[in-house]
């Protein structure tokens, strides 16, 4: 995630770090070189051009903004919900760190332990990267079962209900401890929700031909009354476009590794360091900071 203050005018103009420009200058080079041909060819032969009307392009121009404005709102939710979720994880365990003090030493450690184990392991499930791994520096995972996060919650909520039976905390307070795990099976859930449910991929298949349907035909329309101004026009407009459908697409995945999706490692440090702490730790991993204003 990009963490960096306001730019001024220079640093709008020529900041890259986040930008998509990098991403998209191949295809909007291609499309403005096209675009210089298309001049060149109304230059020598003004009289195939004689019937092109701009008309039709500024309709689907306007329809386009339309359609790529609704697809970016919705992959800006999937982001905004991600991150929601991720905040709604550090709740759950903060307010777990508070209602395990009463617990003894040995119970705590297990139980906190496990906690940080399920953070690890559900951020790697959303990655897809090695769950197992990444759980394991914290609590031995269950090797043979399909969802190691869930694993994790079912032995702690197993813990807890042992506790109870025991008479080492109260029925209140085991209720209270089962809630919070509830609450992290809802953030899992959702999360997962949000990373194996896509756009639908017909509605975005018509966005991406659409766009480069419309960048590729527009120079036909302004060659006439543009002139050699259209190859700059055409770069103006192909960058919008294609810039606003890389940005849905980053917006898309919110828990990957790119500069623009979510802190998931920053947000993973700051449970280590405030469930180490609770624990007496008194060395802790520092915080992650942005490089090159880019918080990981």
């Amino acid at each position: 995630m990009i963490v960096r203050p306001k730019p001024n005018l220079l640093g709008i103009l020529f900041s890259l770090k986040g930008s998509i420009a990098k991403r998209i200058a191949l295809r909007s080079l291609l499309v403005t070189l096209l675009a210089s041909v298309i001049v060149l060819v109304e230059t020598l032969h003004p009289a195939y051009f004689s019937k092109v009307n701009a008309t039709p392009f500024t309709l689907l121009g306007l329809s386009l903004s339309i359609f790529m404005s609704f697809r970016n709102n919705a992959c800006y939710d999937r982001w905004w919900e991600g991150r929601k979720q991720l905040g709604q994880m550090i709740i759950e365990i903060r307010s777990l760190i508070r209602e395990t003090q009463i617990l003894s030493p040995t119970d705590r450690e297990s139980v906190l332990r496990g906690l940080c184990g399920f953070a690890h392991g559900l951020i790697a499930r959303l990655r897809l990267e090695d769950e197992a791994q990444a759980i394991k520096p914290w609590v031995n995972p269950k090797a043979s079962h399909p969802n190691l996060p869930d694993s994790i919650l079912q032995d702690l909520g197993a813990r807890c209900s042992n506790l109870a039976e025991q008479g080492h905390i109260s029925d209140w307070r085991y209720t209270q401890l089962e809630t919070r795990l509830y609450g992290l099976s809802q953030v899992q859930a959702s999360c997962e929700r949000i990373k194996h449910t896509p756009l639908p991929f017909p509605y975005t298949l018509l966005l991406h031909r659409t766009i480069y349907l419309f960048c590729i035909l527009l120079p036909f329309a302004m060659a006439e009354p543009l002139g050699w101004l259209t190859p700059v026009f055409t770069a103006i407009v192909s960058y919008t476009f294609f810039g606003l459908d890389e940005i849905g697409d980053d917006l898309e995945d919110p828990f990957g590794f790119d500069e623009n999706d979510l802190p998931c490692n920053a947000i993973l440090r700051t449970l280590e360091r405030e469930i180490l702490a609770a624990l007496g730790e008194t060395e802790l991993p520092p915080a992650l900071e942005p490089i090159e204003f880019v918080l990981t």
